[in-house]
């Protein structure tokens, strides 16, 4: 038995919406500053039905000036197999 964090994605998506909040900014400014043509991954990322890729959330850390750990919601999963 092993236990290991798994990602929790609909709370990263609460984390992300109240970053975009807290930082003044819509959903409109985050997809212009991120270089997107529409801001249908962005609201996928705050339902939490998909995550940011690594390069997204290098660049959502910047903007926010937080970690990715501070973006990223994690909890403790227990996975059992045989040796």
């Amino acid at each position: 038995m092993i236990t290991i964090p798994t990602v929790n994605m609909v709370k990263t998506g609460q984390n992300i919406n109240r970053l975009i909040r807290n930082a003044g900014l819509s959903v409109k400014d985050l997809q212009m500053m991120m270089g997107f043509s529409t801001p249908q991954a962005i609201y996928k990322w705050l339902h939490g039905t998909s995550m940011p890729t690594v390069d997204n959330l290098v660049a959502l850390a910047a903007i926010f000036g937080v970690s990715i750990d501070e973006i990223i919601c994690t909890e403790e999963a227990t996975l059992l197999f045989a040796v």
